[in-house]
């Protein structure tokens, strides 16, 4: 019992070297704390192989969000507004997320009513489509409603008629036609022509 807590402080040690021995190996590459995304990506660069460079950048993409300008300070890109931001230091600060976040709440408002606005401008425009096609109908009905021949009367009739709209009432001009025309009615009845004959006397009984 005796030499079996005295080797515990040796065992512990072993697998406190199996624990850390990993993760010792495995932070070699950062030789020093990073500062921002470009200083851990030169020191991602210079890992042995390329699945270790692979793994090293994806941890500092992860540890650092925004990247180094070349005049100062350091951008942030938001793929979710397309856009980028501004920011002190290499992550954005609660009050820099803060203000991306209103950004983003405002990019959400803007994009719906630019929805709304296109399905309005669609709706109208199929509108006057249909609203344009129908005109299109209407005139062409016009047309084919035209092109049907309305009977006329001939020359000589309607000048009868407009001589008669035009003739006074009781005037020697308008009624001898008339006259002359009874006149030849009684010539035909007094003198029968084979043509004309006179009209059959009924038969009695």
């Amino acid at each position: 019992m005796i030499a079996s807590l005295s080797s515990l402080p040796a065992i512990a040690a072993v697998a406190g070297l199996v624990v850390l021995g990993p993760v010792h190996a495995h932070a070699q590459w950062w030789r020093g704390t990073p500062v921002d995304f470009e200083s851990c990506a030169d020191a991602a660069e210079k890992a042995k192989t390329k699945e270790d460079r692979t793994s090293a950048l994806a941890e500092c993409n992860a540890k650092f969000a925004g990247r180094r300008k070349p005049g100062g300070g350091y951008t942030y890109y938001d793929f979710m507004q397309d856009r980028t931001f501004d920011i002190a230091g290499p992550n954005p600060t609660p009050e820099e997320q803060k203000k991306i976040d209103q950004q983003y709440t405002a990019y959400l408002e803007s994009q719906r009513r630019s929805n709304i606005a296109a399905a309005l401008t669609a709706k109208q425009q199929q509108q006057q489509e249909q609203e344009s096609q129908r005109a299109v109908q209407q005139v062409a009905l016009r047309t084919e409603v035209e092109r049907i021949p309305v009977p006329v009367a001939s020359p000589v009739k309607q000048a009868a008629r407009i001589k008669a709209s035009n003739c006074k009432k009781d005037s020697f001009s308008c009624e001898w036609p008339r006259l002359s025309q009874s006149i030849d009615d009684l010539k035909k009845l007094f003198n029968p022509t084979p043509s004309n004959p006179p009209p059959a006397k009924p038969k009695r009984g």
